[in-house]
């Protein structure tokens, strides 16, 4: 299962809900412009693992990109263009 964000999720909760793992794409800024600060939370429901990904860099502790299991919350942070900052229950 896969999901890419689209610029209505700005400042919302995204909740991701499956039993099989979900793939989190953030899309390039050139594919939907996000301003710089956007904040995105993000929620795995499911028994899936979330794993975040894209053509952008990603920064998070350890580089990590995947959330711990179900329940686990994370945000995502837009630092500048095409690189975002992943914070949270992160594994």
């Amino acid at each position: 299962t896969t999901y890419t964000l689209a610029l209505g999720d700005a400042g919302r909760m995204v909740t991701l809900n499956n039993a099989a793992a979900i793939a989190l794409t953030i899309p390039t800024a050139a594919a939907v412009a996000f301003p710089v600060g956007t904040r995105i939370d993000i929620l795995q429901l499911g028994a899936g693992q979330v794993t975040v990904g894209g053509s952008v860099t990603i920064r998070s502790s350890g580089g990590k990109l995947k959330l711990a299991g179900q329940y686990s919350g994370a945000t995502l942070w837009k630092r500048a263009t095409n690189e975002w900052a992943l914070i949270g229950d992160i594994a």
